[in-house]
């Protein structure tokens, strides 16, 4: 089977491209915008509405296969991609990407998409988000070459052994973070809530007083709310680098205070993310791996999460080998290719780490999709219901997708039908 025809059309993606410095750095909230300026290149507001490009790869059988180019809602920061521009990126992949492909033979996903994500254009990589979008279609192509689930691909070409299962969702609150609690804790969600603490004076407290009744309250509302104790989820909140910020970067008081946290989520497991910003890839390390050290130290069970500074599978690599984390936020626009993504999952599980397959709220529903394939394919840890801080929709975007994936696999595998 080969591919005859490419297409690039802008669409929506599921929430908002944000300048994470601006709103760091005080811009004020005001209904669903924010005011000033932005602060970060290539954005026009601090809160601009999200862009995608959907690629579709028509196959000469008939059938379509298609991804989506999307990049994070913070976008610009912590050593990422600029803001994503979808009426340029599509441009391009017509003029430099489509050419490429088109009367490409399908034979396997790995030397295709190393193929795109290696492309440069002008002395360039491609963006993140093309890569990421282009290298979706590439593998829902050969899966529809092979008659397969692209879990199912992804499992044979990169021997996962893995048995494909839906594996735990960790849902996203946004702003909203007290009435989406309740819908995720009545739909029983894996993992909750994230809680966008993304400002000090607003979210965290200057002592870490707002967040720590806000983990109470979480807490709280579980043990209220749950319909038996069989229902044990995990508490997941991402700070943005502002607990670092309110205790002036010193780890020991940084551990001192999760450990005090943890003790608040219980008998909850507490995991986060970013805890800290040091400022570059190998500050993060260094700063990850000392508060990781010191939580230990003090017979802490809080996870610490990475995500920001560990961006591509080479600053996966460097995470892990120095045991910087508990848990690595594989941020998969931000690595480019699926591929890598792939290859992520799989370094992080074998350095005994927790592998969370991660991305943004700023994603598509197709993105999601193809994510969840990928989840279940590596056995990771958790995977990020997206795209969007409804809680409803990403949760029946990327659960239904596991579910059908896994029903499938398991019905061709009654049957013994083998790999074509």
């Amino acid at each position: 089977m080969k591919i005859t025809e490419v297409l690039a059309v802008p669409v929506r993606a599921g929430f908002f491209a944000d300048d994470q410095a601006a709103i760091l750095a005080g811009a004020v909230r005001a209904g669903a915008s924010y005011l000033g300026s932005p602060v970060t290149p290539g954005f026009r507001a601090v809160r601009q509405p999200g862009e995608a490009v959907s690629v579709m790869l028509l196959l000469d059988d008939g059938q379509v296969a298609y991804g989506d180019c999307a990049a994070v809602q913070y976008s610009g920061v912590g050593g990422r991609d600029a803001v994503f521009d979808a009426a340029q990126a599509a441009t391009l992949i017509l003029e430099q990407v489509a050419p490429l492909l088109r009367e490409h033979q399908l034979t396997d996903f790995r030397s295709i998409a190393a193929l795109i994500d290696t492309l440069q254009v002008h002395g360039h990589p491609l963006h993140s988000a093309i890569r990421y979008g282009v290298t979706q279609a590439l593998l829902d192509a050969v899966a529809r070459s092979r008659g397969l689930t692209m879990a199912e691909v992804v499992r044979d070409e990169y021997h996962t052994g893995a048995e494909i299962v839906p594996v735990p969702m960790f849902v996203q609150s946004g702003d909203d973070r007290y009435d989406n609690v309740d819908k995720m804790i009545l739909k029983r969600a894996d993992v909750l809530p994230h809680g966008l603490v993304n400002n000090v004076d607003t979210k965290l407290g200057r002592d870490g007083q707002l967040l720590r009744d806000y983990v109470l309250w979480v807490r709280d509302r579980i043990l209220a709310l749950r319909d038996g104790t069989d229902y044990v989820p995990v508490l997941h909140i991402d700070v943005y680098g502002t607990i670092g910020e309110a205790f002036g970067g010193d780890t020991h008081r940084i551990a001192d205070y999760l450990v005090a946290l943890g003790e608040a989520a219980a008998p909850f497991r507490l995991r986060v993310e970013h805890a800290i910003d040091a400022g570059s890839r190998d500050g993060q390390i260094a700063a990850s791996a000392a508060l990781r050290q010191a939580l230990r130290v003090r017979g802490s069970d809080v996870q610490i999460v990475v995500d920001e500074w560990c961006n591509t599978l080479d600053d996966i690599r460097l995470f892990v080998a120095a045991g910087a984390a508990d848990v690595i936020h594989v941020k998969t626009p931000d690595l480019g290719g699926v591929n890598n993504t792939i290859e992520a999952l799989l370094l992080v599980a074998r350095g005994g780490l927790l592998a969370y397959c991660g991305g943004t709220c700023n994603e598509t529903d197709r993105s999601a999709q193809v994510s969840a394939n990928i989840a279940m394919a590596c056995s990771a840890s958790q995977v990020l219901a997206k795209p969007g801080m409804g809680v409803d929709e990403s949760m029946m975007i990327v659960g239904n997708e596991m579910t059908r994936v896994a029903a499938l696999v398991a019905a061709r595998a009654r049957r013994g039908e083998s790999v074509r």
